[in-house]
């Protein structure tokens, strides 16, 4: 049996979809599903079990699993209660290595880009101590997330006792299906296309830096697929260990991400530029792109869909579908 922890959330629905896809069942899923409808990023899938939060420990006592997929997190970077914050994003996880090292479990868990900060050190998925210890993230989230990270390798460099393999994904700007319970946290196509099918213009920001124009600020954007493969890939090899970065190598601007969108559905684009809230103008990220060199070294050898095709077919399998679902 394969634990998928966040299993009902997005990524971790779009795990179990693709699970289920190849033959497997045998999927336990723990996870909250809440009042915001997010049911319904399971309503087409088979489960083995579905695990209360409060209960997953006891749920574990005397179990042998294939593997623990943990992708479960308070994941707003909003998010200011830092009790709870840490209770789910940190505490939990140690808890839930300590029982893949002493059971000899297999242990992905998704790290995040938002450990990076203002990307001021770069975007090396370098997992070295010092390394690690030279990023400044600038919320709560990502600081959680960098914590277990820093724990994590820790414990290798003292030579402590690990899970047989064990492997964390820093992902990058994801979107897709399944994503709509998230509310503000939701993708900018996700949130955005509705007023795109209706013809009417799409706000971006302007740019308040010397050299990159309206609109021109870039992120290294990908589509949950292409996040399954990589974590179905490590599921598939277990000799890979390691904290990667899972994004595609390469940043395009806002603006080119609604161009897109306009294109899967054959209109011209309309955008306009508007200020940017002062709170927020000291501490936004022009350019996220990861460095995926350490993957592809590591034998990951899939590739990633360019923009223009995965936004494609996010808006014309799923948003301007019946059925919006994966």
């Amino acid at each position: 049996m394969i634990l998928v922890t966040g299993g009902a959330g997005f990524i971790g629905s779009n795990v179990v979809a693709s699970l289920n896809e190849a033959g497997r069942s045998d999927i336990a899923v723990n996870d909250w599903l809440g009042a915001a409808g997010k049911w319904r990023n399971l309503q087409k899938r088979q489960l083995a079990d579905m695990v209360d939060p409060g209960e997953l420990f006891r749920w574990l006592e005397g179990r042998k699993l294939h593997a623990v997929l943990h992708l479960g997190a308070i994941s707003e970077t909003t998010a200011t209660d830092g009790d709870a914050v840490m209770e789910n994003n940190f505490r939990l996880s140690l808890k839930l290595l300590d029982w893949c090292t002493e059971t000899r479990t297999p242990f992905v868990y998704a790290s995040s880009a938002a450990t990076y900060g203002d990307g001021g050190q770069g975007f090396s998925d370098d997992w070295s101590p010092a390394a690690l210890k030279r990023l400044k993230p600038l919320n709560l989230y990502g600081w959680s997330k960098h914590l277990f990270d820093m724990a994590l390798v820790e414990r290798i460099a003292r030579k402590e006792k690990m899970p047989p393999q064990w492997a964390g994904c820093k992902f990058f700007n994801v979107f897709g299906p399944n994503e709509y319970h998230k509310g503000a946290m939701m993708s900018l196509v996700a949130k955005t296309f509705a007023d795109v099918k209706a013809g009417k213009p799409i706000p971006l920001f302007k740019s308040y830096r010397q050299g990159i124009d309206d609109g021109e600020q870039k992120r290294d954007f990908i589509h949950v697929d292409d996040v399954v493969a990589v974590i179905r890939w490590l599921l598939d090899t277990p000799s890979v260990t390691g904290i990667y970065n899972v994004g595609t190598g390469k940043a395009r601007s806002f603006k080119d991400l609604v161009n897109a969108m306009y294109a899967a559905i054959g209109r011209p684009p309309r955008i306009e530029y508007i200020e940017m809230p002062e709170a927020i103008r000291g501490t936004y990220q022009y350019f996220t792109q990861a460095e995926v060199a350490n993957l592809q070294r590591a034998g990951y050898n899939a590739g990633f869909a360019p923009l223009e095709e995965s936004v494609r077919r996010y808006v014309t399998q799923y948003l301007a579908g019946e059925d919006r679902y994966r």
